[in-house]
C-alpha cells in the first residue's frame, strides 16, 4: 500500500473510533434480532402480505423464507430513472425462481438538476438527498425484509439511498443501475453551441435542437457528472456488480445484470454462509477507496459533500484534508467530458472502471482487504460482464487501454495528482476541480466583482459590463442561505469571457456540480456567508488570489472591519415548495461536514 493512503486511512480510523464503534454496536444489535416477520403479530403480518400471491403469502409465513425490499427512485420524467419502471417485475420473477419474495418497499423522490438548473426548484435539490434518506428509512421501517435492492442513479439519489440504507446496516444491500443512454450529439459539440448561444451567435431554436440531440433517450446523461460519478463510487465501494455501471438500458446484458443482482443479494443474507451486511462493506477502507476512485477519474465535486455525509451515516468521519492528501498521490487516469471529449460510453468501451481499478490496485492506491457484495477483495472488479450463449460471465479487462486519449495506465497518467484540490486562507476553505482546467488557468490574482445571484451576473454580462480580468464572487449560495443550488448557468458565460483572453475565476459558497468546466472555480466555500463566513464581506475591487496548485485562497483586504451588507434571502424562502424546507436551511451543516441536517 502507498504510505500516504495508509496514513489517510489511519487518520480516518482514529478520528472515527468512537462513532464507528457506536454504529457497529447498533448494527450488531439489529442483526441479532430475528427478522421482523418472525416476531410480528398476526394482524401486522397479514397487512404486509395481503397483496401477495397465494404462493408468496405462504412463503412469507415460513421462518426460512427470504424477502427482498426494493426501494425505487423510478419516475418517467427522468431519463435515467425511466427504465426502472420494469425492474420490480424482473426482480420479483428472479426472486420467485429462487424460492424467495421481492416487494417494492417504497419509492423515493428523484429530481433532475438538468431540469431545475437556474430555476427556483433548484433550491430543493441538495436537500432532496436527506429527504431520500428519510424516505428510504420509512420504506424499510416495516421490518419485513432480509435484504435490500436500491434502484437509483442520479445526483442526490444514490447518496440519499445509501445514507438511508446504512441506517439498516444489518441488511445486505445491492445497488442496481439502469445505465447511460447511447451516445448522441457529443458533449463537446453541445458545449460549443451553449457558448455560441451565450455569445449571441445562435438562436434559441438551435440551442434546443443541440440539447435534445445530446439528451435524447432513456438512460443517464453521458457526461461524467455526479450521476455517473455515483456509479463509479458504487463499484469502488463494492456495492454494485462489477462492470455494470455503464451498460446501456434496454439490452439483454442490462437485464441479465439485474437478475444476477437479485440472486446475489439473496446469497449474502443472514441465513446464508456468506452473510454480508452493508455495514461491513462501507468501512473506513471502502470510503478511502471511493475517494481514490473519485480523484483518479476526475469525478464530481458534489462528492466532497456526499461522501462526507455517506461516511457519517456509517459512523466514519472524513474531511477535505483527507481528499487533498489523497489527491497529492493519486494520478488522474481518465479524460471524460467535461475533463475531455469522450463520454462514459466511450470510457466503458476502452476499459472503463475495471481497467482503472486494476491499475490503482497494482499501484497500491486501493485497499484490497475489503468486503464487497461479491466477497472479499476487489479482484472481481477488474473484470467486465458479457453474455456468452445467453449466460452471464465476467472476463478480465484488456491489458492495455483501448484509447490512451480517454484512459491511461498508472505509469503514464494525464497528471500525477488527482482531479480535485483544496484551497484555503483568510476567506475559508474551498474545493477546486482542476481536472478540466488547463495549468495556465489554475491560479489567478484579480479584482473581485461581486454578484448576489446568477441572474445578476448574467444581466451584467448581457450589458457588456464584464470585459476585464476578474474573480466573480457569488456569496450567499450555501446550504443555509438558499439550499445551495448549483450555479451551472454561469458556466457558458464564464467560458466565453475566458475565451476572449480575460483571466477569469469564480469564488462562491455555492455548488458547480460534476459539470464544472474549464474555468477556475473555488466552490463550496466554508464557512458560508450565511454562517458568518468572510466570503460575505468581499466587495468589488478587493484583490483575490486563488492558486489551486499551492492551495491558496486569499483576499487582500481587511475583512474584519466590515459588516455584512447582504444575505436577505426571503425571496428564496417561498414558492416552488421552498417554504417547506425552512428547517433544512436552518439546520444544515457546512459543506465540509456534508451539508446535511443529520450530521454537524
Amino acid at each position: 500500500m502507498h504510505p500516504k493512503v495508509l496514513e489517510v486511512t489511519t487518520n480516518i480510523t482514529q478520528r472515527s473510533n468512537a462513532s464507528r464503534q457506536d454504529y457497529l454496536d447498533r448494527t450488531a444489535a439489529a442483526a441479532a434480532a430475528e427478522p421482523g416477520r418472525s416476531s410480528m403479530g398476526c394482524s401486522n403480518l397479514a397487512h404486509g402480505i395481503a397483496a401477495c400471491s397465494s404462493t408468496n403469502k405462504s412463503r412469507l409465513q415460513q421462518e426460512d423464507s427470504l424477502n427482498i425490499g426494493i426501494v425505487s427512485a423510478y419516475n418517467d420524467m427522468l431519463s435515467a430513472h425511466q427504465p426502472y419502471e420494469t425492474y420490480p417485475q424482473l426482480i420479483r420473477s428472479t426472486a420467485e425462481q429462487a424460492g424467495a419474495v421481492a416487494q417494492v418497499a417504497g419509492g423515493v423522490p428523484a429530481m433532475c438538476d438538468g431540469i431545475t438548473q437556474g430555476q427556483d426548484g433548484m433550491d430543493l435539490s441538495l436537500f432532496s438527498r436527506d429527504v431520500i434518506a428519510l424516505s428510504t428509512a420509512v420504506a424499510l421501517s416495516h421490518n419485513m425484509f432480509d435484504a435490500v435492492i436500491c434502484l437509483g442513479i442520479c445526483d442526490k439519489i444514490v447518496p440519499g439511498l445509501l445514507m438511508g440504507a446504512l441506517s439498516f446496516g444489518h441488511l445486505p444491500t445491492i445497488f442496481v443501475p439502469a445505465g447511460p443512454m447511447p451516445s448522441g450529439l457529443s458533449n463537446n459539440e453541445k458545449a460549443k453551441v451553449r457558448e455560441a448561444f451565450a455569445s449571441g451567435e445562435v438562436e434559441r431554436s438551435e440551442l434546443i435542437a443541440a440539447e435534445s440531440a445530446a439528451y435524447h433517450s432513456p438512460g443517464t446523461c453521458t457526461f461524467y457528472g455526479t450521476a455517473n460519478s455515483n456509479q463509479m463510487l458504487m463499484e469502488f465501494m463494492g456495492l454494485q456488480l462489477p462492470g455494470g455501471s455503464f451498460v446501456n438500458p434496454g439490452t439483454e446484458l442490462r437485464d441479465a445484470l439485474t437478475e444476477e443482482a437479485t440472486r446475489q443479494v439473496l446469497a449474502i443474507t443472514k441465513k446464508k454462509p456468506d452473510y454480508t451486511p452493508i455495514a461491513e462493506i462501507v468501512s473506513e477502507k471502502a470510503i478511502v477507496n471511493a475517494i481514490v476512485g473519485l480523484l483518479a477519474s476526475g469525478g464530481s465535486t458534489n462528492h466532497t459533500m456526499h461522501l462526507v455525509a455517506i461516511a457519517n451515516a456509517a459512523g466514519i468521519k472524513i474531511n477535505w484534508t483527507d481528499f487533498a492528501m489523497l489527491s497529492s498521490v493519486v494520478p488522474l487516469l481518465a479524460r471524460v467530458y467535461p475533463n475531455g471529449t469522450a463520454d462514459v460510453n466511450h470510457f466503458h468501451a476502452v476499459g472503463g472502471l475495471g481497467f482503472m481499478m486494476r491499475e490503482l490496485l497494482n499501484a497500491g492506491l486501493l485497499h484490497d482487504d475489503v468486503r464487497t457484495i461479491c466477497g472479499a477483495g476487489l479482484n472481481k472488479y477488474t473484470e467486465q460482464p458479457e453474455l456468452t450463449n445467453k449466460r452471464l460471465v465476467w472476463k478480465p479487462v484488456a491489458g492495455i487501454s483501448g484509447d490512451k486519449s480517454i484512459l491511461r495506465a498508472n505509469a503514464e497518467p494525464f497528471q500525477t495528482e488527482g482531479g480535485l484540490s483544496l484551497v484555503e486562507g483568510n476567506i475559508g476553505r474551498a474545493v477546486v476541480k482542476v481536472s478540466a482546467v488547463e495549468e495556465k488557468h489554475r491560479s489567478i490574482t484579480a479584482p473581485a466583482k461581486v454578484f448576489q445571484t446568477q441572474n445578476d451576473f448574467i444581466q451584467a454580462y448581457e450589458a457588456d459590463e464584464l470585459n476585464s480580468d476578474m474573480v466573480v464572487v457569488v456569496p450567499f449560495q450555501g446550504p443555509r442561505a438558499n439550499g445551495m443550488p448549483e450555479l451551472h448557468s454561469l458556466t457558458p458565460f464564464l467560458a466565453v469571457l475566458q475565451n476572449k483572453g480575460h483571466r477569469i475565476a469564480l469564488l462562491t459558497d455555492g455548488r458547480m456540480s460534476g459539470a464544472s468546466g474549464k474555468v477556475l472555480a473555488a466552490i463550496q466555500v466554508t464557512p458560508e456567508a450565511m454562517a458568518a463566513g468572510k466570503i460575505g464581506l468581499i466587495r468589488d475591487g478587493d484583490m483575490i488570489s486563488i492558486d489551486a496548485q499551492l492551495g491558496l485562497l486569499e483576499v487582500g483586504a481587511d475583512l474584519d472591519s466590515r459588516e455584512v451588507t447582504s444575505g436577505n434571502k426571503s425571496a428564496s424562502a417561498v414558492g416552488m415548495g421552498r417554504e417547506l424546507f425552512s428547517v433544512f436551511r436552518k439546520e444544515a451543516s457546512s459543506a465540509e461536514t456534508g451539508a446535511s441536517i443529520f450530521f454537524s
